[in-house]
């Protein structure tokens, strides 16, 4: 986003009241908002690991999802499979092109699109713990819901059933997908990116699971207050 997308984006959300609260959903790096003068949002994001979203991205192109099945995809007729864009070295299997959830996480300084920058990967865990209220893998999607409606009632009360009994969560999954080889995995695991974005993962996942524990039961319910204390009026 331009400087003043960024500003204009900002003074929307935080202006915006004719109701409230309010849930916006997008893909955009992180903003921050003090920066414009802007009171910010509760961020919530999820995420996933770095080659198997590479890896059905790719073939999302040409065979699309169950959520619009008859949707002609941009990719579509293409039958090179993954293993083979790689071999290839096509520009669509690069592995630059992991790098997206690291500067996604990073925001909009310039050296957070340098793929493979380890000043990058370091701002993307800080914004992650400080900036974000809750950030869950796909791969636990359930126990996502579940974290959020306990934490956030008043927007998720009803979110946990809901995907549970719902008819369309189990929507957007990938027609057809065919794992990588081990020397595909293995070409990947070699590059800086992967790594860094791999890490990311990982650090991300090792959060989630401690804010999981400690949010809730084994059956996923939510654990209730956990402290207490008093108001001492002063003399």
């Amino acid at each position: 986003m331009s400087l003043p997308d960024q500003l204009r984006f900002a003074r929307n959300l935080s202006h915006w009241d004719l109701k409230q609260p309010a849930f916006y959903h997008g893909h955009i790096a992180y903003l921050d908002f003090a920066k414009f003068g802007s009171s910010s949002p509760l961020f919530i994001n999820l995420i996933r690991q770095p080659l198997d979203r590479m890896v059905s991205y790719y073939y999302f192109l040409r065979y699309g999802d169950d959520f619009r099945p008859h949707l002609i995809r941009r990719k579509q007729g293409n039958k090179t499979s993954f293993d083979d864009c790689v071999k290839e070295g096509q520009a669509e299997c690069d592995p630059n092109n992991l790098w997206l959830q690291v500067p996604f996480f990073c925001g909009h300084h310039a050296d957070c699109w340098v793929p493979g920058s380890t000043w990058a990967f370091e701002q993307a865990k800080n914004n992650l713990v400080k900036n974000y209220l809750l950030v869950g893998v796909t791969e636990q999607m359930e126990e996502f819901v579940a974290v959020l409606e306990a934490t956030i009632p008043n927007l998720f009360k009803g979110a946990l059933k809901l995907y549970r009994k719902g008819s369309k969560s189990h929507l957007r999954k990938t027609n057809m997908k065919i794992p990588p080889k081990a020397e595909t995995i293995a070409r990947f695991r070699n590059s800086t990116v992967w790594q860094l974005e791999n890490e990311f993962y990982e650090f991300a996942l090792r959060q989630f699971e401690y804010v999981k524990s400690r949010t809730l039961k084994l059956d996923l319910s939510d654990k209730g207050q956990q402290y207490f204390y008093e108001k001492i009026r002063p003399k």
